[in-house]
């Protein structure tokens, strides 16, 4: 307790103490007080002007350790002099003009911390730039001969969708396969909700294998560009998918072809059907294997495809040889199917060459790049093949039904 018994030169004394700010310590305070009667109210002032400095202290601690975890490449460039952040490179323009100059955020009271983190989350997922090659993290280098104009991490699912609308070394080959994505919903759905009386149900679940084949691929596809620099995680998973599209839409292709080819022939219609379902399951198998995305086994990922591809030679072969060149070519759509498969064949190894990036390095980063003319001959593919099963279709179900063997004899 305090002595009250004091003189009036003591009590002057003491108060000076507790009104003095200066003072280095709490310590010395409290030891004035202690000759004043004054001692509570003094301090209780200086308990609670340490607890304000203690809790501003922690903010800036938990500001500064979210900060020290944020992106640096992404929120721009961050220096620290003397306890202060500034960004110093342009930002996007709804970015512009929320720093000006220096913020001391080490200086920033308590009360302002959910709206400092709230400006920091703000640059980190609105104020990224693209970024060179060699400042890519090892996951997201996939081609080396691309060397400017890259995402970095973004770390979130809307920072990643609305990419779709930067310019950077993904934006074509995200629009390549979204745009052919939104083409085939729309025939597929024109198609399959025609009248019964124009498209029989039988003809709509054939020609459906082919839209889902499609659908499911073109989907995946830009998917994966737009989503696989969030993380490694992210980006593993729906590579995945995409490789598993691809395998999709060539079980789906030969689908149509396969049951209008052989239309009245039961035996190989089905035997056919099995074996490329068979070959694309072996395809997904391996697409799920974690060293199949590495970009050094780029030539592999192709050539499984061209394999899976080339498995329908056969089955177009043996067509030939049952019912003539001629009628393979002129009714069978034997000539789309042919067009076809060059267009996937020379896609893909436009894909795996890497061509022309590979020899003019830099000068392809965002335009005209290999993977995006590979996504290029994959929707025109796509289109091609569907015309040409419409043009089979149209001929054989204009024959009516198939006419029993014993009849012919």
């Amino acid at each position: 307790m305090c002595d009250c018994s004091t003189t009036e030169a003591e009590m002057t004394l003491a108060t000076s103490a507790c009104t003095d700010r200066d003072r280095p310590t709490v310590t010395q305070q409290e030891a004035a007080c202690s000759a004043s009667n004054q001692y509570h109210d003094c301090k209780e002032d200086i308990t609670t002007d340490t607890a304000d400095n203690l809790q501003q202290q922690e903010s800036s601690h938990l500001l500064q350790r979210h900060l020290d975890q944020l992106p640096l490449h992404q929120a721009g460039c961050w220096h620290r002099n003397g306890g202060a952040c500034a960004i110093t490179e342009e930002k996007d323009d709804d970015i512009d003009g929320m720093f000006d100059g220096k913020l001391d955020f080490m200086a920033m009271p308590g009360r302002a911390l959910d709206k400092a983190e709230e400006i920091a989350r703000r640059v980190w997922l609105a104020g990224w730039t693209v970024v060179h090659h060699q400042h890519l993290p090892k996951w997201l280098r996939d081609n080396d001969f691309l060397i400017k104009g890259h995402r970095p991490p973004l770390n979130s699912f809307y920072a990643c969708f609305k990419s779709i609308f930067r310019i950077h070394t993904e934006t074509g080959n995200i629009w390549t396969h979204l745009l052919g994505f939104v083409a085939f919903i729309a025939i597929a759905t024109y198609f399959l909700t025609r009248p019964t009386l124009e498209v029989q149900w039988q003809e709509k679940a054939v020609f459906s294998a082919f839209f889902v084949g499609a659908i499911l691929c073109l989907g995946f596809s830009f998917t994966f560009h737009t989503v696989f620099c969030h993380s490694e995680r992210i980006g593993r998973f729906f590579n995945k998918l995409d490789y598993c599209g691809i395998a999709l839409l060539t079980m789906g292709s030969f689908v149509p072809w396969l049951y209008y080819s052989f239309y009245c022939r039961t035996e190989p219609k089905i035997a056919y059907m099995a074996l490329i379902f068979i070959l694309g399951t072996i395809s997904i198998v391996v697409s799920m294997w974690d060293k199949f995305a590495e970009p050094k086994y780029r030539p592999l990922r192709a050539g499984v495809f061209i394999a899976l591809g080339l498995s329908g030679v056969i089955p177009a072969m043996h067509y030939v040889i049952t019912e003539g060149f001629y009628q393979a070519v002129n009714y069978a759509a034997l000539g789309w199917l042919v067009l076809m498969a060059i267009l996937y064949i020379v896609g893909a190894i436009i894909y795996a060459v890497r061509i022309p990036e590979r020899i003019w390095p830099g000068k392809f980063d965002i335009w005209f790049q290999s993977h995006q003319i590979f996504h290029v001959f994959v929707v025109a593919a796509a289109f091609v093949h569907f015309h040409g099963i419409s043009k089979i279709a149209t001929y054989r179900l204009s024959f009516g039904d198939c006419i029993p063997e014993t009849e012919v004899d």
